[in-house]
């Protein structure tokens, strides 16, 4: 990898070892596109992950011992970063050809682009629509959780194959320069998991920048390894950590509405917003207890 780099990717890892294995051959395996450095954020893990990182990549700077969710745990790379642009990567991808060089050079290119994203593909080969989003407002949250309406928080009115600004990228594949992660403070660490990438999108796009959905090149995105959702890595997630997960997804809207949208609405229908996301936790906790005794 370079000395200079130009590019330094940051990847978050916990108990993912094949496929932060994975991941890591996909961007050797195009490195020659463009100069870079990649660091890896362990969480502790118990699978053999670090160790498997020092055998095979002996290239990969490697940061190791508990961090406390991820925006603390991506943020404690940046006294490592040599880049000059950062990316953020979960170890549940696989990187194919172009989409460093792609990418980066479209960030070059356009001076009022804070922040891109490529296009993230699932295995059956859909995308993943949080890929892209809008700012959870009060009225897109309610239609999404409620009436599970999620067509305008995805972007479903907007075709997939067109390059295009949003309101918040996702943090699997997050494109950005180093300057304007120090002028806004990198992620949030309030944020335990969910809700800092769109909470970093917010205060990108509060610069007067740009997020920006570049469908031109994509990564395949094996998605739900460390949250519990993917059925090929149920089995390895425990119950208390997917309460942890789920609970921290509630938590995270509750923490967003209050730090980016609380003062934009009369303060009694703030307020009645806060109790409804404290009641949807409580739901969100007995349904959780509920599938696992069914299964």
């Amino acid at each position: 990898m370079a000395n200079n780099p130009e590019l330094t990717i940051i990847i978050l890892n916990y108990n993912t070892k094949e496929l932060l294995a994975n991941c890591l051959n996909s961007i050797k395996k195009y490195e020659d596109e463009i100069s870079l450095e990649v660091i890896v954020s362990d969480n502790a893990s118990s699978d053999g992950s670090a160790q498997m990182v020092k055998k095979n990549f002996p290239w990969v700077k490697l940061l190791e011992g508990p961090n406390n969710g991820f925006s603390k745990g991506n943020n404690r790379a940046r006294p490592y970063v040599h880049g000059e642009i950062v990316l953020f990567l979960n170890p549940d991808t696989v990187v194919n050809k172009g989409v460093l060089e792609k990418t980066v050079k479209y960030l070059k290119e356009n001076e009022d682009v804070g922040a891109l994203t490529c296009k993230l593909v699932l295995l059956d080969g859909t995308l993943d629509k949080d890929t892209r989003r809008r700012f959870p407002t009060p009225w897109i949250s309610f239609n999404r959780l409620i009436f599970k309406n999620g067509y305008k928080y995805w972007y479903q009115d907007v075709p997939d194959n067109v390059i295009g600004e949003v309101d918040a990228i996702q943090g699997a594949f997050f494109l950005t320069w180093k300057k304007t992660l120090d002028k806004v403070g990198w992620f949030d660490e309030d944020y335990f998991f969910q809700g800092e990438d769109i909470d970093l999108s917010w205060k990108i796009k509060n610069l007067g920048l740009k997020n920006i959905y570049y469908p031109e090149v994509s990564i395949t995105h094996l998605k739900g390894a460390s949250t519990g959702k993917s059925k090929h890595w149920k089995a390895r997630i425990s119950l208390k950590h997917k309460i942890k997960i789920k609970l921290a997804t509630v938590d995270a809207m509750e923490l967003f509405f209050r730090k980016r949208l609380f003062n934009d609405y009369p303060k009694v229908f703030s307020l009645f917003v806060i109790l409804g996301i404290k009641i949807f936790k409580i739901l969100r906790l007995i349904g959780v207890f509920i599938s696992s005794m069914i299964k």
